[in-house]
């Protein structure tokens, strides 16, 4: 029984050693190792199999013309090779990683117009290092007032955690808001966090709080100075007097007819070019901070025109002129809304005016409510200090 055993464990190797000779001889582009020990381990295994006596169970059968079929073409990586890459992670120069909110968690509440320091922890998870030439960017949302762009506190390196700081200033009306944010590198790209470094880190709040007065110009009226184009006038003054006057009243009643208040009843001087201007002392401005009123005549001053006009001026500079309008009586007045945002951290002093267009026989204007608003996350109190 042997000798069939080995007759046919010579007409395998006979069989092989032309595939062999075919595919290691072959003209053209030699192949690479891989190949080649992929040949040997398949005829190696094709030998052991033949030895066992499972495979005398069957015929033996000629093989196959593509059993050890080689592409001229280099093979491709086997499947272990395969898994082994895909494992791997993938390596960027510039990607960061997510770490913590060092403050302003999402869903934070802050004041309305308040300021506040959003601070984000991340990850250098990239290979290359974030020198200060890179970039905290904004991207889309709610900017909070903030500068576009701040500049890499210091250079991070690979591996390396940072905290970013940015100053921020909440709006000014009630409502949850968004900011979304990017690192930028030297050379102008954005990147972010996430497997793929292209998502967002934001800044998530809740805004919320109180309107306050921070400056009421009818409760500190006589603490202003009151001129026309006579001189100094008193506060309050006479009404009728012809070199204009300001009067305070607590209800006054605009053009139809109902009461508003309290408010600042001013008239022009009669000669002259006619006005009455007020200048009150230095003021604070402070983010968010705006002058609104009610502006209008007089219930039946039928025949008042007049220009209202919002100025400033700051230490001794220049007047500047931060709105204007014209009233005419027509039984209708109106909202008065300035920003001051330009004026931001300055010492300001305000200045109401109303100027005679024409004739200012009849020219008795209304400021009601004239004050500058402050949005505050607490409520006013006796004791508050805006």
């Amino acid at each position: 029984m042997a000798y069939p055993r080995f007759q046919k464990l010579a007409l395998t190797i006979l069989l092989l050693i032309p595939v062999l000779a075919c595919q290691t001889f072959a003209g053209g582009t030699p192949q690479p190792a891989e190949t080649l020990n992929s040949l040997y381990t398949s005829a190696a295994q094709t030998l052991a199999a033949i030895s066992t006596d499972a495979v005398f169970t069957q015929t033996a059968q000629p093989l196959a013309s593509n059993t050890l079929a080689v592409s001229s073409a280099s093979p491709g990586p086997s499947s272990t090779a395969a898994n082994t890459s895909t494992s791997v992670p993938i390596t960027r120069c510039d990607a960061a990683s997510f770490v913590t909110d060092v403050t302003y968690a999402d869903g934070s509440v802050v004041g309305r117009g308040s300021s506040f320091t959003k601070i984000w922890r991340l990850k250098n998870v990239g290979t290359c290092t974030w020198t200060t030439s890179y970039s905290i960017m904004f991207v889309s949302g709610e900017r909070f007032e903030s500068p576009a762009s701040v500049s890499m506190p210091a250079n991070v390196t690979p591996g390396q955690t940072i905290d970013l700081a940015i100053n921020l200033v909440a709006p000014v009306l009630d409502g949850r808001y968004r900011g979304n944010w990017k690192l930028r590198n030297a050379s102008g790209v954005l990147f972010g966090i996430g497997s793929s470094a292209d998502s967002n880190f934001y800044v998530d709040v809740n805004v919320s709080g109180y309107t306050l007065s921070a400056l009421d110009f009818v409760a500190d009226a006589c603490s202003a100075i009151w001129r026309s184009d006579t001189g100094t006038l008193p506060c309050p003054g006479a009404e009728g007097d012809n070199h204009g006057f300001v009067r305070v009243l607590n209800a006054p009643k605009m053009e139809d007819g109902a009461s508003r208040g309290p408010g600042l009843l001013t008239y022009p001087n009669r000669s002259g070019s006619g006005l009455i201007t007020a200048k009150f002392d230095n003021f604070n401005v402070r983010t968010g901070d705006r002058f609104q009123a009610l502006i209008g005549c007089e219930y039946r001053a039928t025949d008042c025109n007049v220009i209202f006009r919002l100025q400033y001026q700051i230490g001794n500079g220049d007047i500047r002129t931060l709105g204007e309008w014209r009233e005419v009586y027509e039984g209708q007045y109106y909202p008065v809304n300035v920003d001051l945002r330009s004026l931001n951290g300055e010492r300001v002093k305000f200045i109401l005016t109303v100027l005679a267009n024409g004739t200012s026989h009849d020219d008795f204007a209304l400021w009601v409510n004239p004050r500058i608003t402050r949005q505050s996350a607490q409520p006013a109190t006796a004791t508050s200090t805006l």
